[in-house]
């Protein structure tokens, strides 16, 4: 998309931008809903008429990889639709991939750097898989997306602008747009340092010879005939109805399809939402061009991952996509974590221990929801209004079983990282099949989490043998606590008071004998509180292994 151009001065322009106001959360009252959400929906019904259907829209230009950051577009559209079908609306949800744009950059997490520089300029569309996985480079990335959406409880209905315009579904727009050309000129310049040149229009279009946008001049002769001369010597002139190579640019190209698809709600990033920028410019172009209002609007802010060094960018390569989310947060905890947070608030993504707290507070809005943990009435409301919005599918009748992230990465380690062990460990806990596939769930997480991001403090593994070198007084004491620990069922409480008695019978520091038996449980020199882990790790198989040391 293209960035926000230089403004001039003007006085009487407002410091605020009207894309920036509009961003703004509606003020709560009596009247309306606790969550934002809730208030888009209630907001976009009183702004665009009490209908019995609501065109919702989104899109990207498939340029890269399509990270977290740009699913927050995604996701603040499906929370809105979702919100306008908990009051009884129809939703149609668009997601438009912008595949006819240009290829500007070789991102830097593309193979064979080289090869992709020939294609420079060329519609995405047409650039090669660099993968080799796909019919093309737009396809690639734009399925990675599609083939996702589904486990978070998105599906909506993609449009393929590439198809739109090459198919000529746009001619008439098109023609609007250029009859219209020193309207659109004079509300862009409105924002500019140096106006647009004389010659200016608001199409661009990919060369039919060398493909590439490379248009040196480009001239509209009435109604649907253009015409061009390219930088490769083409040169032609043609009728755009049976020739459909020539596509808006981006700012009234949004501003038509709003008109186009009748959208009545539509996010927009915080770049777009400059004052000047392509939000403020579309707007007045739907208006005056097309004679209609735009969409509601809401500003969305940036995502930051936690420990990545800054923004995330597409043609740099340093992303984190909805994938890799997923490989460490329940889908339902993903969007959750978005409907719990106002679209124009920065957050961050962890992937450190972090994850522990965004767990905790998750089933803490859960017990909310369900009643189980007491709030205000306020808080109660807004808090149920995020569990139902983040949930897919039906809402549980009763609260689901809630096994603790933490605990479950040390019973992970402690059962070879068998996540059905850990199942049948937890057997007892589980009252139904429900139960079971959250643990399952759960704990896949807890694994991916503990394989790839887990600091090494938080890694274990239970020693089949131990290799330390005891000292016999040190022998005498693993061995006599091995014998007590086979003597009845303990509990971490009276276990960790029964530690503290030995040593003070066998005159040992209690810091040394935490050392030590760390080292011979798990061959490090710390780790999870003692008496608890070795009831957690098996009497008997602590037992065993003392005997042995």
């Amino acid at each position: 998309m293209a960035s926000p151009q230089k403004k001039k001065p003007i006085p009487e322009k407002p410091k605020e931008s009207e894309a920036t106001a509009e961003s703004k959360e509606v003020p709560e009252n009596a009247e309306e809903s606790y969550h934002w959400a809730e208030r888009l929906a209630e907001r976009t019904i009183r702004e665009k008429g009490n209908k019995k259907k609501y065109t919702v829209a989104a899109g990207i230009t498939p340029s890269g990889t399509v990270h977290i950051g740009n699913f927050r577009e995604i996701i603040t559209v499906d929370l809105v639709r979702k919100s306008l079908e908990k009051k009884g609306k129809q939703v149609r949800f668009l997601y438009s991939w912008d595949d006819y744009d240009v290829f500007r950059k070789v991102p830097q997490n593309i193979p064979q750097q080289e090869k992709f520089q020939q294609y420079l300029r060329f519609p995405i569309v047409e650039v090669p898989d660099p993968f080799g996985c796909h019919e093309n480079y737009a396809q690639h990335f734009e399925k990675e997306v599609e083939d996702v959406l589904p486990q978070v409880g998105i599906s909506p209905e993609f449009l393929y602008q590439n198809q739109k315009y090459q198919s000529g579904e746009y001619a008439e727009q098109i023609k609007t747009a250029v009859e219209n050309t020193e309207i659109i000129k004079s509300i862009l310049n409105k924002f500019r340092q140096e106006n647009l040149t004389e010659g200016w229009l608001p199409i661009t279009m990919f060369c039919p010879n060398c493909r590439r946008d490379t248009i040196k001049h480009l001239k509209w002769l009435g109604g649907y005939t253009l015409h061009y001369r390219c930088a490769c010597g083409a040169e032609e002139e043609l009728d755009f109805r049976k020739k459909p190579i020539v596509k808006l640019r981006w700012r009234t190209d949004w501003a038509m399809r709003w008109a186009y698809e009748n959208v009545d709600f539509e996010p927009g990033g915080k770049d777009h939402s400059a004052p000047g920028g392509s939000r403020d410019t579309a707007k007045e172009i739907v208006k005056a061009v097309w004679k209609k209002e735009a969409p509601v609007y809401q500003m969305y802010d940036f995502i930051i991952v936690k420990g990545a060094g800054g923004k995330m960018s597409s043609s740099l390569g340093n992303v984190i996509t909805l994938k890799d989310v997923l490989e460490v947060y329940e889908p339902e905890i993903v969007r959750w974590l978005f409907a719990g947070t106002r679209p124009n608030k920065e957050f961050a993504i962890s992937f450190d221990t972090d994850v522990f707290k965004v767990y905790e507070d998750y089933d803490a809005c859960e017990r909310i929801a369900f009643g189980a943990e007491k709030v205000s009435e306020k808080e109660r409301q807004k808090q149920q209004v995020a569990y139902e919005l983040s949930h897919i599918g039906p809402v549980p009748k009763s609260m689901p079983f809630q096994p603790k992230f933490r605990h479950l990465t040390l019973l992970l380690q402690m059962q070879g990282m068998d996540v059905e062990r850990v199942i049948s460990y937890m057997e007892q806990e589980l009252r139904d099949e429900d139960d079971k596939n959250r643990l399952r769930a759960r704990a896949t997480c807890a694994k991916n989490w503990l394989l790839k991001h887990a600091p090494e403090e938080f890694r274990f593994a239970v020693q089949e043998k131990s290799t330390v070198q005891l000292s016999e007084k040190e022998r005498m004491l693993f061995h006599e606590l091995a014998d007590r620990l086979l003597e009845k069922e303990w509990t971490d409480v009276d276990l960790h008071q029964e530690i503290y008695i030995l040593c003070t019978n066998h005159s040992f520091q209690t810091k040394d004998f935490f050392k030590r038996a760390y080292q011979v449980l798990i061959n490090k020199e710390r780790g999870p509180r003692l008496a608890a882990f070795i009831l957690e790790i098996g009497r008997q198989r602590v037992a065993e292994l003392l005997k042995k040391a």
